[in-house]
């Protein structure tokens, strides 16, 4: 594989917010997980997984439960006399935490505890971390997964854009809605489709500013 390509593979992909109404095979969205799944994880234990919404009113519904918890989030700032910020809150944060409503699809990316045959016989036994931390081992893990799950959309063709609104305002009533289990973490969403637009590259740090050799 040649760098240059590895490189335009990164540097062109985009976060897409308005997408065409074509919809998106099964099996792309199978390609694409399939790719996720050769992430790194903590000794391999591939905390992550997926669930792929493809029904246009589910994903209207998540929409309007979003926007309900942030009126709700508003009103309670309101309450407390800020309305300047409650009404930043929903004319700002609002639309951009449901932009995934024009997606085709949305993958809901889970993690799942840290476990492996290190926490068994070595670290629980002598109560080497607490709970919560294998919490956020399987939550790492499952974050390098979508990475790999958006390049490999933006390598076929496909648009996405990684959301956490829907988690922050919404997470008890995803969870409800999508039936998933108590002891999986819910990561992101994804919104993927067919992208709508092309936008501009925006401005990166440079190197220096992000680097610190030590020698």
């Amino acid at each position: 594989m040649e760098y240059a390509s590895f490189q335009d593979v990164l540097k062109t992909r985009r976060s897409i917010r308005e997408f065409t109404e074509e919809r998106v095979g099964i099996s792309d969205i199978e390609d694409i997980i399939d790719c996720a799944r050769y992430a790194p994880s903590d000794t391999n234990s591939q905390t992550w997984e997926f669930i792929a919404v493809i029904n246009s009113e589910k994903i209207k519904q998540i929409e309007e439960f979003t926007w309900e918890k942030l009126h709700e989030t508003a009103a309670r700032a309101a309450g407390k006399g800020l309305e300047r910020e409650a009404k930043l809150l929903v004319k700002s944060f609002g639309p951009y935490a449901t932009a995934f409503s024009g997606a085709p699809a949305l993958i809901v990316c889970l993690s799942t505890p840290y476990t492996s045959k290190f926490r068994e016989k070595i670290f629980d036994p002598i109560d080497f971390v607490s709970p919560e931390v294998w919490q956020e081992e399987g939550l790492k893990s499952s974050c390098l997964a979508a990475q790999n799950l958006m390049l490999a959309a933006h390598a076929k063709g496909l648009a996405t854009c990684p959301m956490t609104g829907p988690v922050l305002l919404a997470e008890e009533k995803l969870r409800e809605f999508l039936d998933i289990p108590a002891d999986r973490g819910v990561n992101m969403v994804i919104a993927l489709g067919h992208p709508a637009i092309a936008p501009k590259p925006v401005p990166r740090k440079e190197v220096a500013e992000i680097l610190r050799i030590v020698e």
